[in-house]
């Protein structure tokens, strides 16, 4: 699953400044190693020699990339990390991955898909390709979400009145 995107290279011995999809998370610093996917949509795994918080993002070492040149050449690649080493969610809790893709309904009414999650400053929507066309941002609030179910691959959304 994606967990960042290389922004840029950091120094000269070869560290990468990320670009997370989750901000707060540290799970990349909890894993030994990656799966990046580059921009020409090659994949390899590496190991992960370093990695360190640096205010909202991480900085990384990965094993083989021991400068520059070369840690510039991964700018724009995704790191993805296996679904099988996510740790155990708590009750209610979900991730994002797990939801994308899943049925969006209002009600018993099937209305679209839910694409991705998408983190605005003041909050998370949950972008919907509806089915009659377009696509609409449902704020991730009780107000708008009735219940997601990760599992069934169903969020329902109590209204979509003013979207």
């Amino acid at each position: 699953m994606p967990l960042a995107e290389v922004a840029r290279p950091h120094g000269v011995r070869g560290e990468v400044r990320l670009q997370l999809y989750n901000a707060e998370s540290d799970f990349l610093l909890e894993v030994d190693e990656v799966l990046v996917r580059l921009k020409d949509g090659a994949e390899h795994e590496v190991s992960i020699d370093a990695a360190r918080r640096a205010d909202k993002t991480i900085l990384l070492k990965l094993h083989s990339v021991d400068d520059r040149d070369r840690a510039d050449e991964l700018r724009g690649a995704i790191l993805c990390v296996k679904r099988s080493e996510f740790p155990p969610l708590e009750e209610g809790e979900f991730y994002a991955c797990d939801v994308e893709g899943s049925e969006a309904r209002v009600q018993n009414t099937r209305i679209g898909t839910v694409t991705r999650f998408v983190e605005y400053p003041a909050a998370f929507v949950l972008l919907v390709k509806k089915d009659d066309g377009g696509e609409i941002e449902v704020p991730l609030t009780d107000a708008y979400v009735e219940k997601i179910d990760a599992e069934a691959r169903v969020v329902v959304l109590s209204s979509v009145d003013g979207l």
